[in-house]
């Protein structure tokens, strides 16, 4: 895709999520937070202190998303757990919430993001959203499917 745009871009703008499709998938909520604490008993992704291991708006003063690996990672090696940008989950937000409609269309997030405060930064944070959102503070990460067929 090349170098992210600083600003509108058609090509960019295009891009969808195949929900459907085969091989790698979202993970589910509960897999992200395993995946987030790294086997390890912190507050955020890799430590207790949010700076050492995320950007959020205390630290980018709402400026936007950061380069990934530039802040350590948690137990896992893995980096920007927290901060940087919400992510999707394959998890429907009404598995979590009694008040919101097993619609399709609603799912959890997870993470925090640039413009966040801290305590949306939480391993532990969930958050619902329409998956038709878009915005610079929203991203995903993939897993590899376990049967491929």
């Amino acid at each position: 895709w090349g170098t992210v745009p600083t600003s509108s871009n058609s090509t960019w703008n295009a891009v969808i999520c195949n929900w459907n499709a085969n091989g790698y998938r979202l993970p589910t909520a509960a897999e992200w937070e395993w995946l987030a604490r790294g086997g390890q008993k912190y507050t955020y992704a890799g430590s207790d202190t949010l700076d050492e291991v995320a950007w959020y708006t205390d630290n980018t003063n709402d400026t936007g998303t950061r380069d990934v690996k530039t802040k350590a990672p948690n137990g896992y090696e893995l980096y920007d757990m927290s901060g940087n940008v919400w992510e999707w989950t394959k998890t429907p937000a009404h598995s979590y919430a009694t008040n919101i409609e097993p619609d399709g269309n609603i799912f959890i997030r997870r993470g925090g993001s640039w413009w966040h405060e801290d305590k949306n930064c939480r391993v532990s944070r969930r958050y619902a959203s329409d998956r038709s959102k878009k915005t610079s503070g929203l991203g995903l990460r993939v897993v590899i499917r376990e049967n491929i067929e």
